[in-house]
């Protein structure tokens, strides 16, 4: 198994108050899911996504990723999985301005101590697989919303990382934006990946294969999704 919770816990002191982000929650993620995680505002589900993404350590219970327990990992130990095993995609893209596309890519390499030659060119190749090959001395603010989506994918991409992880992907696009970037993520699914989109979007949640939905810190439904999205088989919006 990719992915193993056990009554995970996650209790956050605010003064005199404690407060229960996430209850006892257990779960299972095999290699090469495609899960969407739900819920209203306060359900859990950013909390659960940053326990997932090793940026938070559980108050208690356990996680393992790829069989190693990360529960009990210190904050250096964290920075080394996640930068090996998660690739993040942001709402906000989280690019840095004064970087070419190419620059930005390439960054996650720098930390994981690979040659500039080695990682460039690493670089350039996860960009033309997401059609930006003719992009990548661009900085952010010459590209579009998509484009800088794009840009943030293939930054996710350019370790191999075992898990992708998208926090809101398509919040700041418009539909045809939103279209395209949804298809990118099947492509990345067919590709080997396993895929985990946190959302409150039906209608994005509903290209995952598996649907699980949190409320008040806890699952309140795990189900397989019969009525996958498939972008090969509808048309896209047109652009007005």
């Amino acid at each position: 198994m990719l992915i193993s919770i056990k009554n995970l816990n996650k209790t956050y002191i605010m003064g005199a108050e404690k407060v229960e982000a996430l209850k006892t929650v257990s779960l299972d993620i095999a290699k090469n899911e495609y899960v969407a995680l739900m819920g209203p505002s306060g359900s859990g589900k950013s909390t659960l996504m940053n326990l997932l993404g090793c940026l938070d350590s559980p108050t208690s219970g356990e996680y393992w990723l790829n069989g190693t327990e990360v529960s009990t990992m210190d904050d250096g130990e964290l920075a080394e999985v996640r930068n090996k095993e998660i690739g993040f995609v942001f709402q906000t893209f989280n690019l840095m301005p004064r970087l070419s596309a190419l620059e930005n890519v390439a960054l996650p390499l720098v930390y994981a101590g690979v040659s500039r030659e080695e990682r460039l060119e690493k670089a350039r190749k996860v960009l033309e697989s997401v059609g930006l090959g003719d992009r990548v001395n661009h900085k952010p603010n010459e590209l579009s919303g998509g484009q800088r989506q794009r840009v943030a994918i293939a930054r996710a991409l350019v370790n191999n990382p075992a898990i992708i992880l998208a926090d809101e992907p398509t919040g700041n696009l418009d539909s045809k934006t939103s279209y395209e970037i949804m298809g990118l993520f099947e492509q990345i699914h067919k590709g080997g990946n396993t895929v985990i989109l946190v959302t409150h979007e039906q209608d994005i949640a509903m290209h995952a294969h598996r649907v699980v939905r949190l409320r008040d810190g806890l699952i309140e439904t795990d189900q397989p999704n019969d009525n996958i999205v498939s972008l090969a088989t509808i048309p896209a919006p047109v652009e007005e």
